[in-house]
Parts: structure tokens; sequence; C-alpha cells
């Protein structure tokens, strides 16, 4: 089923809007995908304008940056720990910006967009 990203035929106090105009292509919205731990997996996806984003199905590593000394290290990830998106994503260790996971280095909270950006940059919580 498609998703629809255009606007409500309702208005705020809930009257019905009469558009002139029907429901466009470009306001189809694709559906999410989830990026999940395991062996990396990557897809190229065709936006508007032909450009390209590229979706993070599986990814096992991360590039860590500890704030402290300003180095950035490839690490591999461990399991999702915290995930304020939605409290059943750490059961499904499911990935997205915002997220905690656990690395070899530390736990880290993920900075990139794994389903828009293609790879997974994080930055070391301290504990």
């Amino acid at each position: 089923m498609a998703l629809w990203q255009g606007n409500s035929r309702r208005s705020k106090t809930g009257r019905r809007i009469r558009y002139g105009r029907s429901k466009k292509k470009f306001e189809i919205g694709r559906e999410q995908h989830l990026t999940i731990i395991g062996k990396l997996k990557r897809k190229k996806i065709r936006t508007k304008g032909h450009n390209q984003k590229i979706r993070t199905m599986e990814a096992n590593v991360a590039y860590v940056i500890d704030p402290k000394t300003r180095k950035t290290t490839k690490t591999e990830i461990i399991s999702v720990v915290e995930n304020q998106a939605n409290i059943h994503y750490v059961r499904r260790n499911i990935m997205n910006k915002g997220a905690i996971i656990d690395t070899k280095l530390g736990k880290a909270q993920i900075t990139s967009r794994p389903g828009q950006s293609g790879n997974i940059n994080a930055v070391l919580i301290s504990e």
C-alpha cells in the first residue's frame, strides 16, 4: 500500500477541505525499512531528480568517534541498548538515528540515518 505524504482532507477543526486537484505521484512515499544487526547489506534507491539514496538493510559495523580524542574508529556492533523512537526496537535490534548501541569500544549514540545515508556513524557516550 502506498504512503501518501500530501496534506490532509480535513482541517484542524475537522471540516472537510475540497482541493482543486487530485493526489500526485511525487506525494507518494516509500515504505520505511528498518536497519537491523547482521552482515552488511545495502540497497540503492532512486529518488526525485534521478538522485540516489543508499539504504542500509543490515549492518554489523559502526564508525564511532571519541569526543575526547576526536578519533574515529571502525568497530563491531554488539546489540541495541536503548531506542527512544520505539521501545520495541530494542528487542528487535533495530537501529535508527538516536539509538544507543553497544560496541566493542563501549556505548555509542547513532548520529547518522542508516536508512538514508548508507552507513552508521556514532558518538561514544562517556559513562
